[in-house]
């Protein structure tokens, strides 16, 4: 067993941790299906489960943060989705995760710029995917307006994310 007193967790603790973190992520997840989408772009939400992924990186180790953030892209896919919601949120998570770790690495950044950086990331990485998955280019299209939107929700995902950082610091 680790030392507590240096904010390390047992192994146990760790499993019991993320599993309580997908548990939530999950219920995010859930949540945000019940939320009516008014914008006319593919794919469009809010990302409220992201909120783990943001909050996990500056508590957790990154490797654990990724872990949940698979596990928990794989469940809701199946419990609120479908194959291919899986693949673009596969897709979409990656590429955020790399790039919000990337950009809280940096120290330059924020918990609300780290978010932004995520929001903006996962609309690419799915974007990438639907090129490749129609062999086509036509979905950029949409590029300004995910650029746009991931900066938005990833504004407001920040915000709440700099709320529970600054709460946790207490």
């Amino acid at each position: 067993m680790q030392s507590r007193s240096k904010g390390m967790l047992s192994p146990a603790a760790k499993t019991a941790l993320s599993g309580l973190l997908v548990a939530i992520a999950l219920i995010f997840s859930y949540i945000e299906t019940l939320i009516p989408v008014i914008i006319p772009v593919p794919g469009a939400k809010i990302g409220l489960a992201n909120l783990v992924t943001l909050t996990g990186l500056f508590f957790l180790q990154p490797a654990q943060v990724f872990l949940i953030l698979i596990v928990r892209i794989i469940l809701s896919g199946f419990m609120f989705g479908s194959f291919s919601t899986i693949i673009y949120s596969l897709a979409g998570g990656i590429v955020s995760f790399c790039f919000m770790y990337l950009a809280k690495k940096t120290k330059l950044f924020s918990p609300l710029g780290v978010s932004i950086t995520g929001g903006v990331f996962h609309n690419l990485g799915q974007l990438g995917v639907a090129c490749l998955v129609l062999y086509s280019f036509a979905p950029l299209i949409y590029l300004p307006y995910l650029i746009f939107l991931g900066a938005v929700t990833g504004s407001f995902i920040g915000m709440i994310g700099k709320i529970i950082e600054k709460a946790n610091r207490r």
